[in-house]
């Protein structure tokens, strides 16, 4: 990575890294009073340590932690167009993206065509090598990542999740060698499941039915993360209506962040005034 940054044109030393995989050598680092700024990016227990680590200095710390996604629906959407834009959103880099879309809740009335329309994107996905230009989902980052993501699938099918992923050689057969997890498309889900109240982050896509606006922006609430939400209506004006109780949301896309907007602390997501 520095050598990145260094052949890019950045001066010497300017860019340093090293692995900190302990707490004591975390510690260590956060109360260096040559350290000026913290910033960290990474799991709620993360940010716990490096926060407790800090509690003794007059030092800026910004946390930007974990993140359950959801995205709305609309019953007046363009319904092939929001399954390609979300299937993208949630499988995007393997999903590990902290605004990977976690969670879409569907109105009632459209629920199935959607289904239909996600698989339809689904199937012509492929799962493989990150160096073949015809993948579109690589391995997520680690074993530990795979097995997480693996739990939550199988916790979510033994509550009465329903797997409608649809068929698709590449997921059912990827290469042996790597962390590779197939993206998944579960439908008949609620939060009683950890897959829609626990961060995955993976190429999962729990799809959860609703009757109305009011009970889709509850249920999107209905977590101690945050983080970004998206809602997905032919209806702009009354999109941002409805999405306006959300620190940072989108309408109709994801993904594109407002790099200067503020952080505050929302649930368990982020303390700062700053988007690490």
């Amino acid at each position: 990575m520095t050598k990145i940054f260094k052949d890019a044109g950045l001066p010497n030393n300017v860019m340093q890294y090293f692995h900190c995989g302990t707490v004591d050598r975390l510690k260590q680092v956060v109360q260096s009073p040559d350290i000026k700024l913290i910033c960290f990016t990474g799991s709620v227990a993360g940010g716990v340590a490096v926060q407790q680590a800090a509690s003794g200095r007059f030092v800026n710390v910004g946390l930007e932690l974990g993140g359950k996604d959801p995205a709305y629906v609309r019953k007046d959407v363009d319904v092939k167009w929001a399954a390609e834009e979300i299937v993208d959103g949630a499988v995007f880099n393997s999903g590990q993206s902290c605004c990977s879309l976690e969670r879409v809740y569907v109105d009632e009335s459209v629920h199935d065509e959607f289904v239909t329309a996600v698989q339809e994107v689904l199937a012509g996905y492929k799962l493989g090598d990150p160096f073949d230009p015809k993948t579109n989902v690589g391995p997520v980052i680690s074993k530990k990542a795979a097995e997480t993501i693996s739990a939550h699938v199988k916790d979510a099918l033994s509550k009465g999740a329903v797997n409608s992923t649809p068929q698709n050689q590449s997921f059912e057969a990827p290469p042996k060698d790597g962390n590779f997890v197939p993206p998944t498309l579960l439908t008949n889900v609620n939060h009683g499941m950890t897959v829609m109240t626990e961060e995955t982050f993976g190429p999962i896509i729990p799809v959860m039915k609703v009757k109305s606006d009011e009970e889709a922006i509850g249920l999107m609430n209905d977590s101690q993360f945050g983080l970004t939400a998206s809602i997905w209506t032919k209806d702009v004006e009354l999109g941002h209506k409805l999405a306006d109780v959300c620190l940072i949301y989108h309408v109709n896309n994801i993904q594109l962040l407002i790099v200067s907007l503020g952080c505050r602390s929302w649930h368990r997501v982020c303390q700062s005034l700053r988007l690490s």
